[in-house]
């Protein structure tokens, strides 16, 4: 049987489209009622980690269209769904910024953090893969934070004690 190679873009186009779903998942499960809820005085609300997961696509889409990264991040809006809605635009901005491209390899360098108040290059595949696994880190946390403010944990990479298999 034959098979076909997958560009990197399409491998991480399909990770980004499952990992997009997992991540909505978990946001989902959190009572809105509690997107303030903090764990710790020094962690951040429900409301401003979901935050992140749209601030964390902004720079992808600018990677991917070959725009600069900076200008700092927006505010986030006062309502949690308001959030919401705008992870869903960043998702699709992102499939979109991804189907519209012909760099199929991902080649190329993008300006980043490479150390404390340092910008540096970074190869275009790995930083797509980076802001994706940052958000799957974040994801986790926020998994933790739904669980604490009496939500139901979906299935992740497996069952959870919410929703065995």
């Amino acid at each position: 049987m034959a098979t076909t190679q997958q560009s990197h873009k399409s491998r991480f186009l399909d990770a980004y489209q499952r990992e997009h779903a997992t991540t909505q998942r978990v946001l989902d499960a959190l009572p809105k009622h509690q997107s303030n809820f903090k764990p710790h005085d020094r962690s951040s609300s429900a409301a401003t980690l979901a935050w992140t997961f749209v601030v964390e696509q902004l720079p992808i889409v600018k990677a991917l269209r070959g725009e600069p990264f900076g200008g700092g991040f927006p505010k986030a809006p006062d309502s949690f769904d308001a959030i919401l809605a705008e992870f869903k635009k960043g998702h699709d901005d992102v499939v979109e910024a991804l189907h519209h491209s012909t760099n199929e390899s991902l080649e190329g360098t993008v300006k980043f953090f490479t150390g404390p108040k340092q910008m540096g290059d970074i190869p275009l595949e790995s930083f797509v893969w980076f802001m994706l696994h940052d958000q799957i880190h974040h994801r986790g946390q926020l998994s933790v934070y739904v669980r604490m403010a009496g939500g139901q944990v979906p299935s992740i990479y497996g069952p959870s004690a919410d929703e065995p298999w």
